[in-house]
Formats: C-alpha cells, structure tokens, sequence
C-alpha cells in the first residue's frame, strides 16, 4: 500500500464505517445514549489512526475496526456498572453479564440498524431542516464542521441543531428498532423527501467545496439504495428517486470547468456523461414503473431521462414539457415553472416563452431574471441586460455571478458588432 493510499484510508473508513457501527451501538444502547456510541467509534478510528501511522494498515481494515469497536464497547461497559446494568436489561439479548454479550457487526445486522437509523432520523418530531442534518451526521459520518460547510453557516449553529433534535428523539422516547409495515407506509415519504433534499443540497447547492458536494450526492445514493435492497421500502417511488439521482449525477463531470465553474446544460461536453450512471438510471426507472403510482420523483427521472439524451430533438423537449406540465399538477413550485418555461421556449419559441414567464413573476427571484434574460437575448439584447443585471444583484453566488457577468457581456458585444454594421 502506498503512503498516499495510507494517508487517505482512515478517512475513507471513517466515511464508510463510521456511520454503520455508529448505527449498530445506538440500536444496542438507545437513542439516550447515542453520544456513547459516538464516542466509542471515534475513539475506534483514533486508535486506527495511532496505530496504523506506526504499524501500517491491517489486512483487513474494516474487520479491524469491527474488532475494536466490540473490545471498545464491552471496556466502556465494564468501566461504567451502572450503564452497563441499565443496557443490560433493556436489550434483547438474554443475557446477565457484559462479557456475554453479542454486538452483532454483521453485514446484515449493519443494514437492519442503519434501516432503523434512517427511520428514526426522519422522525416527525424535528423538522426537516433538522433531519437532513441528522442525516448528514448520523447516517454519513458528517461532522458539524463539514455539515455547516455544506449549509453555509458556522460549525455552532448546525452542533446546536443536532443537539436540539436528538434530544427532541429522546423526549418522543424514539426506539431505534426496525420499523413495522405501519411506520414504514406513514413515514417512507418523508424518509425519501429527505434523502431528495440531501441530493439536492449537494447537486445544486452554491459551495464551490467540489468533493463535498459529490459526497452528498453519493451518500443520498447510497442510503436510497439502502431502501431499495430492503424488500419493505423497495417501493416504486423509491427506485424513481434513485434513478432521478444518477441521471443527474452522471452529468456530474461535465457541470465545472477545471476552476470549478459551472458550465450550463446546453454547453457541457457530452462525452464526459458517465454513460453507465445513465444506463442505471434507466433500469431504475423502468423499475418504477410497477405500480399505478406517479410522484414526483417518477415525473423528474423522466425529465431527467430526457435530458440524458445528448442530440437536441423537437421530441426531447415536447416530452420534458409533458413531464413538467403533470409536475406541476402534482405539486407546484416556481423552480420548476421556471424550468417549464425553458423547455415551453424550446417547443413553442422565446417570444411565446416570455408570456408564460412573466405569468411566473418572481421579481425578487435571480433565477427568474436571469430566465427572462436568456429568452431576450435572442432578438433584444437591451432588454436581455437589464435582466441579467436584475439577476446579478439579486443573486448571492459568486458562481452565479459569474455566469450572469458573461451573458452581459455577451450581449453587449452583440449589440457593439450590430453598431459596427
């Protein structure tokens, strides 16, 4: 193993461990006690740190730490009686003393709890602010600094709002145990909201932190896929937010410049889509498909289905118009009226597409300027400016900015080589 694979191992692990022992010793001690299992897998990963740094990586890191984990919790039990009394008789293993009890870190185990874990962090009690953060922590290993990086806040704001919704767990009285047919009917599409908005909050969110976004994104990925594995939550509206995720993701690559600017659809290099994410994105959502249920996340996927598709066609964007058109009935937003209008101009023409865009009004919206000033910039350049200064003022990204900055001056050199004719 080179020092450079030695050097990004732990923090790997930590990404990929952290969280599942994590959610094994909450299960075991509770939601009261979900600090104890914290500090127990931190101290795992210190240990490996120290270790490792001298002795070099073990064969098998993740059984090393699985190992460790176990000797770490019965040492933390033998040290604190009266804890270990009180797990003792709440668990559900029949036993009478901590040298006999069985910490289960099995393959299957790990995904029950985490199972239960994701459960519990969508729990109604916090609001969904609070839930993704949980998330971000307790299900992807997220510290509180890495959690405000992706909020754009300081680290004490977000240690505050975990701190209030766990103890909010703690005053349900929240089980972590693995939910029954009832919970999971009632509660999966909050869950799945949640994992949508922890996708979105990588995809589009303004941090220029590149890894960190693509790190969100994996991990909303990866506990949809969790669900979807689970015979109980592998539910029609579950494969249709997995497939929306890849068919996004796979443009990943193509969405920055080598400085990390954003590049707009309709000038990414297509040949940098990840073909094989699309392909999945297309099995999931054939999987979708069983069922006479259509949610949003079904009529997104195929949006995004759509614009996978890298020749621009009439059918493309009658088809994204279609899709828009029915998401709209099942649940409006202005973000998506405004995406409506970009696929209306493609159909219909921009002098068309400027009356439906204005029928939006969202005056205070950059978003919404800078809509109007791409739909002028084809045949008034003047008016085109005056929208994208609207939107530059408004906007707060500096990424946006820049885009925004380009179409002006784009505009202006058009309207210069008109005054030159």
């Amino acid at each position: 193993m080179s020092f450079m694979n030695q050097q990004t191992l732990i923090p790997h692990l930590f990404r990929t461990e952290y969280q599942k022992i994590v959610s094994v010793l909450t299960g075991l001690f509770g939601i009261d006690h979900i600090e104890v299992a914290e500090d127990i897998v931190s101290d795992t990963f210190l240990l490996a740190s120290e270790s490792w740094s001298i002795k070099g990586p073990p064969e098998n890191p993740e059984a090393w730490l699985y190992v460790v984990a176990k000797n770490k919790t019965k040492d933390y039990l033998k040290r604190n009686a009266i804890f270990a009394k009180t797990i003792l008789k709440e668990i559900a293993y029949t036993t009478t003393t901590f040298e006999e009890l069985q910490i289960d870190l099995t393959k299957k185990n790990i995904k029950d709890s985490q199972l239960a874990m994701i459960f519990v962090v969508c729990h109604p009690c916090n609001s969904m602010e609070a839930q993704i953060g949980l998330a971000l922590n307790l299900l992807c290993g997220f510290s509180p600094d890495e959690i405000a990086t992706a909020f754009l806040t300081n680290k004490e704001v977000i240690y505050k709002r975990l701190q209030r919704a766990k103890e909010a767990l703690r005053l349900q009285n929240v089980k972590i145990t693995t939910p029954t047919a009832e919970e999971i009917k009632s509660r999966i599409s909050s869950v799945l909201m949640t994992l949508y908005l922890l996708f979105n909050e990588g995809y589009y969110s303004s941090n220029q932190d590149i890894t960190l976004r693509k790190d969100l994104c994996f991990e909303a990925m990866r506990l949809t896929y969790m669900l979807i594995e689970n015979k109980q939550t592998n539910k029609p509206a579950t494969n249709a937010l997995l497939s929306l995720m890849c068919f996004h993701s796979s443009r990943f690559n193509a969405r920055f410049n080598q400085i990390g600017e954003i590049i707009l659809y309709q000038n990414q290099d297509t040949d940098l889509w990840d073909r094989e994410l699309i392909n999945k994105g297309e099995y999931f959502l054939n999987q979708a498909a069983q069922g006479n249920e259509i949610t949003k996340y079904h009529l997104e996927a195929g949006i995004a289905f759509w614009h996978s598709f890298k020749i621009e066609t009439g059918e493309k964007w009658k088809n994204i118009l279609l899709l828009y058109n029915q998401l709209l009935i099942i649940e409006y937003s202005p973000m998506a009226a405004l995406n409506r209008t970009y696929a209306f101009a493609k159909v219909y023409g921009n002098k068309e597409a400027i009356i439906e865009a204005e029928k939006i009004n969202l005056p205070n919206n950059h978003l919404y300027h800078s809509l109007l000033g791409e739909l002028y910039i084809e045949f008034d350049n003047i008016q085109a400016i005056a929208h994208f200064q609207n939107a530059f003022s408004l906007s707060k990204s500096s990424a946006d900015k820049i885009i925004i900055s380009n179409k002006i001056m784009e505009c202006e050199q058009k309207i210069n080589e008109l005054n030159h004719l």
